[in-house]
C-alpha cells in the first residue's frame, strides 16, 4: 500500500503579526523551525532564527522601533542612495518608508515551493519622496526562507516613466556574531574604497582579508561599512 506525503504549504507558513507600534510584520517559517521576521516598517528583515531557535542577526539595544525612525540591527534597505554619498539623507529614505504586502506580483525565475516560504514587498514614492528625489520608480523585494533555513532577499527597482536616473542600493546587514576577533571578511582586495574616517579619502585594498581584534566603541564608529568603487 503507498503512503501519502504531506504537501508543504507555504502560504500557511506565512503570518502576518503586529509589532508593539501596531507596524504589520510578516513571520516566514520552514518545516525544521526556522523562521525570519520582515517588518513592513523598511521593508526590513528585522529577525532570523535557525532551527534551533539561535538568532542570526543583531539589533542594537538602542534600536527605535517607530516610524519614522530607520531601526538599527537586521537587515536595512539603503536606497536610493548608500551613506551619504549624494544629496538624501543617510542610507536614503525606503528604510524609513512603511511598505505594503504585493499579493500577485510579477514572476521572477521559475520558484521552487516545496519547504520554502516567501512575501513579496513593495515601494512606490510618496509626494513627499518626488520632492527630495523626482524619479517614478517601483521597488520589489522578495524574501524568502528555504527547506534548509537559508535566507534570501530579492531586490528588482523598475522605471515607471520611463525618464533615466541613478541610485545607489545596498543590504546593510546586521550579522550577529560570538567572537569578533574570529571574523574575516574575503574578496576585498584591488578595489577602491572611501573612508569615513579619513575625509572620505580614496584607497585601494591591499590585504587579501579584513580582520578585527576587537569591538570598536565610539560614537564616532558604529558599524564597519564599505563601499566598493567600479
Amino acid at each position: 500500500m503507498g503512503h501519502s506525503a504531506a504537501v508543504w504549504d507555504y502560504r500557511a507558513a506565512t503570518e502576518i503579526t503586529k509589532d508593539w507600534n501596531g507596524i504589520d510584520q510578516v513571520v516566514l517559517r520552514n518545516p525544521q523551525g526556522a523562521s525570519a521576521r520582515v517588518s513592513l516598517h523598511g521593508g526590513q528583515v528585522v529577525s532570523w532564527r535557525n532551527e534551533l531557535g539561535e538568532e542570526l542577526l543583531f539589533t542594537s539595544t538602542k534600536a527605535i522601533f517607530k516610524h519614522p525612525k530607520a531601526m538599527r540591527g537586521g537587515i536595512p534597505i539603503c536606497f536610493p542612495q548608500f551613506g551619504n554619498c549624494g544629496s538624501l539623507e543617510q542610507h536614503g529614505f525606503a528604510r524609513n518608508k512603511v511598505w505594503t504586502i504585493e499579493d500577485n506580483p510579477p514572476p521572477l525565475h521559475p520558484y521552487d515551493y516545496n519547504g520554502k516560504s516567501f512575501i513579496d514587498l513593495l515601494l512606490k514614492p510618496s509626494e513627499e519622496d518626488l520632492k527630495c528625489w523626482p524619479h517614478c520608480f517601483e521597488f520589489r523585494l522578495r524574501v524568502s526562507l528555504s527547506a534548509n533555513g537559508d535566507l534570501s532577499l530579492i531586490s528588482r527597482v523598475r522605471n515607471i516613466n520611463g525618464k533615466p536616473f541613478s541610485f545607489s542600493f545596498g543590504y546593510h546587514t546586521y550579522l550577529s556574531v560570538s567572537d569578533i576577533s574570529e571574523v574575516r571578511i574575503e574578496g576585498l582586495e584591488t578595489l577602491d574604497y572611501l573612508d569615513n574616517l579619513h575625509q572620505r579619502e580614496r584607497f585601494t585594498e591591499q590585504g587579501d582579508a579584513l580582520t578585527f581584534e576587537s569591538e570598536v566603541n565610539s560614537p564616532d564608529v558604529t558599524y564597519i561599512g564599505l563601499v566598493a568603487l567600479h
